[in-house]
Parts: C-alpha cells; structure tokens; sequence
C-alpha cells in the first residue's frame, strides 16, 4: 500500500506542483471563494464527492485541498502527453457508464493507505445538480472505511442567455465529513449511493440560497 497517499507510479514532488498550479491557474479568469476548508481530514482516508458541471470544477478542488488528492478521472483524458503528466501527479483512469474494477481497486489501496479520493458521482458532465448518481463512491467507502467528503461548487458555467463574463465569482463550499455504513450487496449500495446523492444534492441548494443573497 501507498505511504504518500498516491497511487504506485506517482511522482510526489510532480504532485506538489501541480497541486500550485491548480490553485493559481484560474485566479485571473475567477473570483474563487472557499468556504469549510478546515472542514477537510488532514489525514485518514476520505472520499470526497463533488458536483461536476465543467472540467474547471476537479481542477479548482485539487489545488484548493490541504491535502495530496487522487481523483478519478476519464479515460479518454488519458490519452498522449496529458496522459502521462495525469499519471505523474497521481491521477487514476477510469471508464464512464461501467463499473471499473481496475479503477476502484486502484482507489481502495490508496485509501487503504490512508489517502483521499476524489469522485464526481454523477459519472458525467452536467448541471452540476447530482440529479442521479454512480455507486463507485459507495463501493469505495464499503470496501475501506473512508470518511465521506462532500463539495459543492457553483459559478463555473455560464448562466443561459448571459454574455461574456468579466471574473465572475466561482464558490467552493465543504461540508462536514460523515461515515456511511454502506451494506452489503447490491441494495447496500444502492442505499449508500442515495444517501450520498442527497447530501450532496442539499450542499449544491443551500451553496445556491448562499450565492442568491450575497448578489
């Protein structure tokens, strides 16, 4: 198992660096507000689940996180140079619309060794609203005793009808981590998944009311 919180192949100090660049690369284009930072387990094994609206939103949490992160990300993200630099920082390939046995064994072992995995639950890009949701997440905490990590993020994506923006505000709010005793078998997870679905989906709503009285 991983002592560095990344999976084999990693190059820990490629991962710092990234994690600097992540954290600066979008400040010129956005106003980024974080709120419950310190909401975040410094150390043990966490999976966190996120909303998932654009490829802005892994990259925003990445660098904002106190902590090395592995994320689940597409495969087809995984293709030539870019490739090579996802694996690098400790990135895990995964395919979408089908379990992903290799994926999840990958991500077990890093919590297993105490690290945190990064998940977008609805398993593809959307509204960011977590209408539905995969049960890699659950399968991932029943099979390591993670904590559950919820992150919610709004302000990537521009309103319909709405031209150009100039910086507009991107919020990241954590909220407090959880355990979930997920079942066994398939209802287990089914049950476990739901119970994720909908804790995220009230940190997504309560991130809007937040955004809706500071405009």
């Amino acid at each position: 198992m991983p002592v560095t919180g990344l999976p084999p192949g990693a190059v820990p100090w490629l991962h710092e660096a990234g994690r600097v660049i992540a954290r600066y690369l979008y400040r010129p284009a956005y106003r980024i507000r974080v709120a419950g930072l310190a909401r975040v387990p410094r150390t043990g094994p966490v999976v966190l689940v996120a909303n998932h609206s654009s490829m802005i939103e892994p990259q925003l949490i990445f660098g904002m996180l106190p902590r090395r992160s592995v994320f689940l990300v597409k495969d087809e993200m995984f293709a030539g140079p870019a490739g090579w630099g996802l694996r690098w920082i400790g990135q895990v390939p995964v395919r979408r619309g089908a379990p992903d046995r290799a994926a999840l064994l990958a991500a077990t072992r890093v919590l297993r060794g105490g690290g945190l995995i990064g998940v977008f639950p609805e398993g593809t890009r959307g509204a960011g609203d977590v209408a539905t949701a995969q049960q890699g997440a659950a399968w991932l905490v029943r099979n390591s005793g993670a904590v559950v990590l919820p992150v919610a993020v709004r302000g990537t994506l521009r309103p319909a009808g709405r031209g150009r923006r100039f910086r507009p505000v991107v919020d990241i709010l954590v909220d407090e981590p959880f355990t979930l005793d997920v079942g066994r078998g398939r209802a287990g997870l089914a049950e476990g998944t739901e119970r994720i679905r909908t804790t995220l989906a009230a940190l997504v709503e309560e991130l809007d009311r937040q955004r809706e009285e500071k405009q």
